[in-house]
């Protein structure tokens, strides 16, 4: 094929540039490969990547950058500029309300969502001696963790997974609790010390899902999507999404919310939590997987009914 063919064919496929994120996108580019014959030669495929403002800026909590979209924003830009075709990112780190002329177009089959634990000094959050310190960087996890351990100590730990479990070994804290997804993309998945059952922690809103994003009148990119997309694990992310649009919330408020489907039939669960671990909400609702969306969106409602005004402030 010659060089002016593959310019013509070419896919651009925008990242984040952490090890998490370029395993993640080589996911997708095999993926395209095997599903479009035009896209298996050398080169067809092209890996952008996008340095974020979550990537420049490690000193700062999420808060104080502006929350989840730090992630996404400057992929976002990309992609509305016509730099890269598709934009690959972990569901978990997309905005509930996408920028204009964007959409999300699909997903891999959904890795594991459960979070895990890891430390030297104990095999689960329970065993942890009094006034253990824990870090993470998601409220969610430190809510649900200040739930079930009140005397625990809770330690903002940034960086990308590699960066955390050196931090682990340092001895900077006693114990800390990942996305088991990340864990096992780097075959880091014998750092765990425990899979957290989703009973003790549920999973944040997308976990472990990597999600497709392109322009929404890319009809050549939507064609390269749909022949990827899992579509049980695109219902099971949208569902999860929609519970969230309807509490209105984003990632520094501490929501959890897992979809799942078996036996022809969809299972959702979900929690809110006051930041400080003293609350704790949940619902769940069954239903047939056609339902799923009007049911996360009647489990928001409830949930912001009960939570009421100021919950988590």
């Amino acid at each position: 094929m010659t060089q002016q063919a593959l310019l013509r064919i070419g896919l651009r496929i925008g990242t984040r540039g952490s090890a998490l994120a370029l395993a993640q996108t080589a996911e997708v580019a095999t993926a395209l490969a095997a599903a479009h014959a035009e896209l298996a030669p050398p080169g067809a495929i092209e890996t952008v990547v996008i340095r974020t403002t979550g990537d420049r800026v490690q000193d700062r909590s999420l808060d104080a950058i502006g929350g989840k979209a730090v992630f996404t924003k400057e992929i976002e830009e990309a992609l509305l500029d016509r730099r890269i075709d598709i934009a690959v990112h972990s569901g978990k780190d997309m905005p509930t309300v996408l920028p204009s002329g964007l959409i999300l177009a699909g997903c891999l089959p959904r890795e594991d969502p459960r979070d895990a634990f890891l430390s030297r000094r104990a095999d689960s959050l329970r065993a942890l001696a009094y006034g253990a310190v824990v870090g993470t960087s998601s409220p969610r996890r430190r809510a649900q963790i200040l739930y079930e351990r009140a005397d625990l100590k809770v330690l903002a730990m940034r960086g990308n997974i590699e960066t955390r479990i050196k931090k682990l070994e340092a001895g900077e804290v006693d114990a800390a609790v990942l996305a088991l997804a990340g864990l096992k993309r780097l075959d880091l998945e014998g750092c765990a010390t425990a899979i957290v059952p989703v009973e003790d922690m549920l999973p944040a809103p997308a976990q472990g899902a990597i999600a497709l994003e392109i322009r929404t009148e890319d009809e050549r990119a939507a064609g390269y999507v749909t022949a990827i997309n899992h579509a049980p694990s695109s219902l099971c992310v949208a569902t999860e999404r929609a519970f969230v649009a309807e509490l209105g919330g984003d990632c520094r408020t501490p929501i959890a919310a897992l979809a799942q489907i078996g036996a022809g039939r969809l299972r959702f669960r979900a929690a809110l939590f006051k930041p400080d671990g003293s609350t704790r909400l949940m619902t769940a609702r069954d239903g047939a997987p056609s339902e799923a969306l009007a049911l996360a969106a009647d489990a928001g409602r409830e949930l912001a009914r009960r939570a009421g005004p100021g919950f988590f402030s």
